[in-house]
């Protein structure tokens, strides 16, 4: 989204079509694919986005900005989330969110101070609104009813292509356990939101057991999918 017309959907008032405007979003995710989907609704919700793709550009972003929604994914490359929404929870104000593949890590989240939590994959646009809303002080929330619009949200496929492309290359690096599992959780979380069940099983298969048998059936796949890509 372009500088002027975030800042035109920043200006403008919460209504039932927009029910986030005014407010703007930094968004905490390493996952280009992922934060698509959430430029989207965010788009299509009235509020404006910002994104840092991991702990230590968010904290930098935050030195400067002052967001009025922060939605942080609990595994990043450099760190746990809770870690920031603990952080952001003790020194300021804005509604924070917790957001992850894994349902379990809701209770991790809420117990570092997270005012809602939202799980990987997000399709539905009433389901971010109502969690987003439901976090928001009395102030900021847009109390009237609202036209929700279910028209398909389709993040851009380039998105997908350069986060597959991204865990390529880390998968042809020396491999170390910490690594492997950040790659593992990475891979797993795309391929949900992708709806491929292969990926998703081969990831899941070299996060409950890495080894170069895993490595190299996760690697076969992922070059297969920038293959298939590549051919369009």
């Amino acid at each position: 989204m372009s500088d002027d017309l975030s800042s035109f959907l920043a200006k403008r008032s919460a209504s039932a079509e927009r029910p986030l405007a005014g407010l703007t979003v930094l968004v905490v995710e390493d996952s280009r694919f992922a934060c698509e989907a959430l430029r989207l609704m965010c788009l299509r919700s009235g509020a404006r986005i910002r994104r840092a793709d991991c702990l230590r550009a968010a904290r930098r972003h935050l030195q400067t900005y002052r967001p009025n929604v922060v939605i942080v994914d609990l595994g990043l490359p450099d760190g746990s989330g809770d870690e920031l929404i603990a952080q952001i929870k003790a020194t300021s104000a804005p509604a924070v969110f917790g957001i992850s593949g894994d349902a379990g890590s809701a209770a991790l989240a809420m117990a570092a101070g997270a005012d809602g939590f939202l799980e990987k994959p997000i399709e539905s646009l009433a389901l971010f609104q109502n969690t987003i809303l439901a976090g928001l002080p009395d102030h900021a929330r847009h109390a009237g009813p609202r036209r929700i619009d279910e028209a398909p949200l389709i993040p851009d496929p380039l998105a997908l292509q350069d986060d597959l492309s991204q865990m390529a290359d880390a998968l042809r690096e020396p491999p170390e356990a910490a690594r492997l599992g950040y790659v593992a959780q990475f891979l797993t979380g795309v391929a949900r939101a992708a709806h491929d069940a292969a990926l998703a099983d081969a990831a899941s298969a070299l996060e409950r057991a890495p080894s170069p048998a895993a490595v190299a059936r996760l690697s076969s796949v992922v070059n297969a999918r920038l293959s298939e890509r590549a051919a369009f």
